[in-house]
């Protein structure tokens, strides 16, 4: 059977990525009042977790790319939310760091994804949103880099 009289399994990832683009919206919007996108809370939430990391890093971390994760950066240094210093190491790498003001900021967000989340799953149960937590990691190892000359 080709993959395409089998729609069944190819909705699969189409319905996911529906499903990835509503929680980004809703994410969006929760966030619209702190004065944050859901790219810049990923970041600022990658960087409560590994202060001092490189632009590099963060961008991998935060699924975005260097060019974008140099512009967000940019804007947030210049709200004051997070600060850049020189690794100690290697003088052209920039570490950036959460200030006071990021701190905090990334927390008040933290509580709103949250809130996003549990809506996401409201009438799942417990054992359901664990189960689906765990088949999608299932999911996400079973995949590696496909080659399309397969």
């Amino acid at each position: 059977m080709s993959s395409l009289q089998n729609s069944k399994l190819s909705s699969l990832g189409y319905t996911l990525k529906q499903t990835q683009h509503r929680l980004r919206m809703a994410m969006d919007e929760a966030l619209r009042p702190l004065g944050l996108t859901t790219p810049q809370y990923a970041v600022l939430g990658q960087l409560k977790l590994k202060p001092g990391v490189s632009n590099a890093a963060l961008a991998r971390a935060s699924f975005i790319t260097a060019q974008t994760m140099h512009s967000i950066v940019t804007h947030l240094e210049k709200n004051n939310l997070v600060k850049r210093k020189c690794d100690p190491k290697h003088g052209r790498i920039l570490c950036t760091e959460l200030t006071k003001q990021g701190e905090m900021l990334v927390e008040k967000a933290y509580k709103i994804i949250i809130k996003v989340e549990a809506a996401m799953v409201a009438t799942l149960s417990p054992d359901r949103v664990a189960l689906l937590e765990g088949l999608l990691l299932e999911c996400f190892n079973n995949l590696s880099p496909v080659d399309v000359n397969e």
